[in-house]
């Protein structure tokens, strides 16, 4: 059985998807990009302001589906330049200090809505 996660705190999906999908004890975040919820605008163009932004917009979707950032087992990253990695791996370490994830950190030729880092997750429940 699967259960759809929808918060008003995190951006909207933007398409044919859902902000979440929980199962039993997982939940599967879709990528979440640089969208202020309160705005529905960007919060910037500096790719370290961006990640934060999209930490917090993961961290919003794993709340409502009953989990957290500790919780992470798995994460991917795309950045649209490879050269974003130090400073988005700077921030990124801010919330994943001590229950790092697995994670994949990949360049992408384009992100949604032209974001410079886009990131989605699995976590238990």
């Amino acid at each position: 059985m699967k259960e759809i996660i929808s918060t008003e705190n995190a951006p909207g999906a933007i398409g044919p998807y859902s902000q979440a999908v929980k199962t039993e004890n997982m939940v599967f975040v879709s990528g979440q990009i640089p969208i202020d919820p309160q705005t529905g605008e960007f919060v910037s163009n500096d790719v370290g302001e961006q990640t934060r932004q999209v930490l917090k917009n993961l961290s919003a979707v794993l709340e409502a589906a009953g989990s957290d950032l500790n919780n992470v087992v798995k994460t991917t990253v795309f950045l649209a330049d490879m050269n974003d990695f130090a400073a988005m791996n700077e921030i990124y370490a801010e919330y994943f200090s001590e229950n790092k994830p697995a994670r994949a950190t990949v360049q992408a030729a384009r992100l949604p809505r032209d974001a410079r880092v886009e990131i989605d997750c699995i976590a238990l429940i």
